[in-house]
């Protein structure tokens, strides 16, 4: 198993495929599952990096979870996996990560962001709290998606992978704290999905994001904060799309 060390912490990621890298990043306290709907669809034509990050899966917690820690982390995962370059994918406080990593490092190619905003003091941590409670479905996946999820896969991978109470709480501290900083100064192309009904997001801040960047491009996605499951085909496409470009 492979794993990467950083201030005295074992990261641990995978690797899948050929080609191209494609790093997926996942949102505060969710573990690598939450990918796995675009894990599959890109690990063929491209190389597949899933990261734990600290604190979830089979990565180390810590004291610190800042945003940039996160970033100098991927820093140290893409070193030790020997990835010069990378297409980053993040949802919510992943794509805050892959926004300071492409400003601190020189490896991200391009940046595809699910319904993260332009800064963290937008984000309802309330509402991503319940994404951790029984209430999980509701702000995951709209109504008529619920009843056909599949919930018992997606409880299980959870009890795996998931950070615990004490983690969550610091990744959302972290995640609520972000700035982005000056966004003209981040250069590389990037795609902006936004999830029209995330109670945890409000959709015109990543509208916002994708028109601060000098080379944004913005989409709206159906669904809630897990519209990229609940609509996996359509944002697959989008996202292969996005990277064959």
């Amino acid at each position: 198993m492979p794993r990467a060390r950083h201030e005295g912490i074992d990261l641990y990621y995978e690797q899948v495929g050929s080609g191209d890298t494609v790093v997926f990043l996942p949102e505060a306290g969710l573990g690598a599952w939450s990918w796995g709907w675009q894990h599959d669809a890109v690990a063929g034509p491209f190389e597949s990096l899933v990261v734990d990050p600290r604190g979830t899966g089979r990565s180390d917690a810590a004291d610190d979870y800042a945003v940039e820690t996160l970033a100098a982390d991927l820093e140290a995962v893409l070193r030790d996996a020997d990835v010069r370059s990378a297409h980053l994918v993040g949802h919510g406080l992943g794509g805050a990560v892959a926004l300071a990593y492409a400003r601190e490092y020189n490896r991200a190619r391009s940046l595809a962001l699910v319904t993260t905003p332009a800064a963290g003091d937008v984000v309802d941590t309330d509402a991503l709290e319940r994404l951790f409670s029984e209430e999980w479905p509701s702000v995951a996946f709209s109504e008529s998606y619920v009843g056909v999820a599949p919930r018992d896969e997606i409880e299980g991978w959870r009890r795996l992978d998931d950070a615990d109470a004490d983690a969550r709480e610091q990744l959302f501290a972290a995640y609520r704290a972000f700035d982005p900083g000056a966004l003209y100064e981040i250069t590389v192309p990037t795609l902006v999905l936004g999830a029209l009904d995330s109670p945890v997001v409000p959709e015109p801040a990543c509208e916002t994001l994708a028109q601060g960047l000098p080379r944004g491009e913005y989409e709206q996605v159906e669904g809630r904060h897990l519209a990229h499951l609940e609509h996996s085909r359509a944002v697959n496409d989008r996202l292969l799309q996005f990277l064959d470009e």
